[in-house]
């Protein structure tokens, strides 16, 4: 956005979308400050509400909803926004405090209100995160067909084992392993080492197999580990982190002049 611009609008989207400024910094930090305030008091809530926590619940849901409205009004493109992943959590990060009036026990709708707190994502744009951030994203992108393919070997996995341990243990342990989909939710606990204890098997075929499964799950859960760690030196460490007046895309190169996604010119002394 043009510093030049005399128009009040643009000034008050730069602030919001953008964080090199020391406005825009400012801005963040505060919004951050507010994120954390509410999900604070929305736990004090749960476990004893007060006059004086509803009243706390009330000014942190106008100031959200103050944000919401003002960066409405600000982007070029609103339904977009709107339909955003990040606009419909700062939707529905405001929606419970006023459907309560609306909805007969729409007080339970009050948990909605912890979605306040992926509104961090959105300032981890602040200049000193995005770099990081950025290089996660992109080898979470890179690695993200060996992820599938991995998870889908777990759920595989899970589910033949869970299988073959309802054959192995159903006919001298009914009490616990009564069906497969019973069988497969131990398998799941076995191989990610959670271990509730709930269900356990009892012949020692089956008690084989659980330990197998144990030790099996030590060298699984490192595997996405792995597969995003070894995608980290491909992500391009050189992005600029500047948002686009037109459409908020961010990511662009140092070098570019225009946004990649709609080819607006970029504003290179923002």
């Amino acid at each position: 956005m043009n510093k030049n611009t005399t128009n009040p609008r643009a000034r008050i989207a730069q602030i919001i979308f953008d964080a090199d400024t020391p406005a825009g910094k400012l801005y963040d930090i505060a919004l951050i400050v507010v994120i954390v305030l509410s999900v604070v008091v929305a736990m004090l809530d749960s476990i004893q509400p007060t006059r004086l926590l509803k009243r706390v619940e009330w000014t942190l849901t106008i100031l959200f909803t103050l944000d919401y409205v003002t960066r409405i009004a600000c982007v070029q493109r609103p339904l977009r926004y709107m339909l955003s992943f990040f606009g419909i959590i700062d939707l529905l990060s405001i929606l419970p405090t006023y459907l309560q009036f609306f909805i007969k026990g729409g007080q339970y709708l009050a948990s909605l209100r912890f979605l306040r707190v992926l509104r961090i994502f959105r300032v981890l744009h602040l200049s000193s995160y995005q770099r990081e951030f950025q290089q996660l994203k992109h080898a979470f992108v890179l690695s993200r067909r060996r992820i599938t393919v991995f998870l889908f070997f777990v759920l595989t996995l899970v589910v033949v084992l869970g299988s073959f341990m309802y054959a192995l243990e159903h006919d001298s342990n009914q009490e616990q392993f009564t069906n497969i989909p019973s069988s497969i939710y131990w398998a799941v606990v076995t191989l990610t080492t959670v271990g509730y204890g709930d269900i356990s098997p009892q012949t020692p075929l089956g008690r084989t197999v659980a330990a197998t499964l144990m030790i099996l799950g030590y060298s699984i859960i490192v595997v996405p580990t792995g597969l995003m760690v070894s995608s980290l030196p491909k992500s391009s460490p050189t992005n600029e982190f500047q948002t686009c007046p037109q459409c908020d895309k961010r990511g662009h190169d140092i070098d570019a002049n225009f946004c990649k996604s709609c080819g607006h010119r970029l504003d290179k002394t923002a």
